[in-house]
């Protein structure tokens, strides 16, 4: 008998189909910065925290920008010194390729900087402040009857006081719909198609963020409108449990992939 033909190929396992399928990882979310020091702070512990690893590129110092949203479950771009008005070729370039989000339908978020630039690729304006006024500190927040109905539907409450640091604002630009109000600046949320935003605050902002911009950046908090130092620390305490309420439900609403997407990719 030959002795090949006492060998047996191991069994492969069965695999019920009843059995849940694992779920693929998550996907990276982009995230674009603007400064050598620069941190995407409590926003990027959250993403962390949601299993979403960080893609952080920084355009100003040479980093290129994906041409499909394809490999990644979100963008976000965040604030920084410049001006979307500036023009200097990285925020030419940055404000052209949101249209990359927009075109594939991916989450977007602008912060600040970034919701400016979202305003300047949907053809609005950004300007400062006629009596150069500025948003330093904590403010209030008033969301509009859209931006309340959104909120109802997307699974969030809206923060009352949130903290600014801005010199330059936007009307809502065509094709989007503003979703809260501000004081000197009264566009601070915007949403175009379903899933690009846009917010004139800061979410992502830490003690730590907070104590380093207000020390290297001390000129602005001197700036009519703007708030002394001290009430900055003050104002982390009374106001950010229901900032870090809204950021913790809007991301999830944010990231929330449809459920005919999940299944083609499953």
């Amino acid at each position: 008998m030959n002795d090949h033909s006492l060998r047996f190929r191991a069994a492969r396992p069965i695999r019920s189909p009843l059995a849940p399928r694992p779920r693929p990882a998550p996907k990276p979310v982009l995230v674009v910065l603007h400064q050598e020091q620069s941190t995407p702070g409590r926003v990027g512990r959250l993403l962390q925290a949601r299993g979403h690893a960080l893609d952080i590129r920084k355009p100003r110092y040479g980093d290129p920008l994906p041409r499909t949203m394809r490999d990644h479950a979100g963008a976000m771009i965040f604030g920084g010194p410049m001006s979307a008005n500036d023009p200097d070729d990285f925020v030419k370039a940055e404000i052209d390729w949101i249209g990359t989000c927009l075109k594939e339908n991916a989450p977007f978020l602008g912060i600040c900087l970034g919701a400016q630039m979202l305003t300047r690729h949907l053809g609005g304006t950004v300007y400062p402040h006629a009596e150069g006024r500025a948003e330093v500190g904590y403010y209030g927040l008033d969301p509009t009857d859209t931006g309340r109905s959104h909120a109802v539907e997307a699974g969030f409450a809206w923060p009352k006081t949130v903290y600014q640091w801005h010199r330059e604002g936007f009307d809502c630009p065509k094709g989007a719909e503003c979703l809260a109000t501000g004081g000197d600046f009264p566009v601070q949320a915007i949403r175009a198609g379903g899933k690009a935003y846009g917010i004139q605050f800061h979410p992502e902002v830490t003690p730590a963020m907070m104590c380093r911009w207000s020390v290297r950046g001390h000129e602005r908090t001197l700036m009519p409108g703007a708030q002394l130092r001290h009430l900055h620390l003050e104002g982390w305490y009374q106001h950010d449990p229901a900032i870090r309420l809204w950021l913790d439900a809007f991301l999830d609403h944010w990231l929330k992939v449809p459920a005919g997407a999940e299944a083609a990719t499953s």
